[in-house]
């Protein structure tokens, strides 16, 4: 039987090494809104034309509605157009979107 043993300082340094990208999976929610969610309400948040302000809603009402299309569930009229960007995002980035629209434009 051969045995496969990891000097403790190549252990040290690849674990060193993924720290950064570790970091990198931390949401980054003013970029993903300026990138995924701008466009249709807003730079600001208050909505354009047929979609909707996101300007005072509360952090749970945001949570709830991104979870729901995410989970492509049929809550308005323009439900279809938020299943796409929805889909892709975790609990911890729909948390953080919802905590960043509130802090920045309430």
């Amino acid at each position: 039987m051969t045995r496969f043993f990891m000097p403790a300082g190549v252990g040290f340094f690849m674990l060193a090494a993924s720290l950064p990208a570790l970091a990198n999976d931390t949401p980054d929610p003013a970029a993903q809104f300026a990138a995924e969610c701008a466009q249709c309400h807003g730079r600001t948040g208050r909505g354009m034309a047929s979609f909707p302000a996101l300007r005072g809603k509360s952090e749970a009402y945001l949570v709830e509605r991104l979870t729901s299309y995410r989970n492509t569930e049929q809550v308005g009229p323009n439900s279809m157009l938020m299943f796409g960007p929805a889909s892709a995002l975790s609990d911890a980035e729909i948390a953080a979107l919802a905590a960043y629209i509130v802090t920045e434009f309430n």
